[in-house]
């Protein structure tokens, strides 16, 4: 469904942070927006789409399928974020299936305006240089750690990102509300039983603890030294 198109919605976004009100109310009359249901596919892979998603409301999950069916989970976005930049900028298709966590409100902006928006804002052009650098450091982390690490090890580094990106105070960090054990395995690239084996050594050795909803990690220093042990980096 279409929605009214919001300048003033925008402003939320990262990437276009700092523009003008005159290049805000522009990108918002160029948008296409929407507002889509939770558990609702936006991008598919393989299509031919090339246009710039802003993530103005909601959540969002970039996953894919392997070919036996088993979900591979790349990142979940949140409001103010962005995505999309890289079919834009190569033109190929997409690399990734893109589906709502929550009812979504986002705004596409087409390929030819997007690009017209990084030669005429050279803060926004540093901005996805950035992002795309953050993503090919996270992609290569992950490899790494697929690559080198055993099942039990990939729960543990996935759990203490998970715990920075919550917020860790007095070394303890709260996950709410707990990802599923199925969401984990999609993360790691295993199954549910290995994650719930896992889970449940690391709550008897007193590192996690469940709190209703919630996923307590009750010691965030273990786990960096557990991962340091094998990664020779936390």
């Amino acid at each position: 469904m279409t929605i009214q198109r919001s300048s003033l919605a925008l402003k939320q976004i990262a990437l276009l942070d700092g523009l003008s009100q005159q290049r805000l109310d522009q990108l918002a009359q160029q948008c296409l927006w929407q507002n889509v249901p939770a558990d609702t596919p936006l991008l598919l892979r393989s299509e031919e789409k090339s246009d710039v998603y802003f993530l103005v409301s909601g959540q969002l999950r970039v996953t894919t399928y392997s070919a036996n069916g088993r979900q591979i989970t790349f990142r979940d976005l949140n409001e103010g974020e962005h995505l999309g930049e890289i079919a834009a900028i190569d033109g190929r298709p997409r690399s990734a299936d893109v589906v709502t966590l929550r009812p979504s409100v986002v705004a596409s902006l087409d390929r030819l305006a997007f690009l017209e928006l990084l030669r005429s804002e050279p803060t926004v052009a540093e901005r996805v240089m950035q992002s795309l650098t953050s993503l090919v450091r996270q992609l290569s982390e992950r490899v790494i750690d697929l690559s080198t690490m055993g099942v039990q090890n990939r729960v543990h580094a996935e759990l203490l990102r998970l715990a920075r990106e919550a917020g860790v105070d007095a070394n303890r960090a709260r996950l709410d509300p707990a990802p599923t054990h199925a969401e984990l395995a999609s993360r790691v690239s295993t199954n549910r039983e290995q994650v719930t084996r896992e889970l449940n050594a690391l709550q008897r050795a007193g590192v996690l603890e469940k709190h209703g909803k919630a996923l307590v990690v009750l010691d965030v220093q273990r786990l960096v030294a557990m991962l340091a042990e094998v990664r020779g980096f936390p």
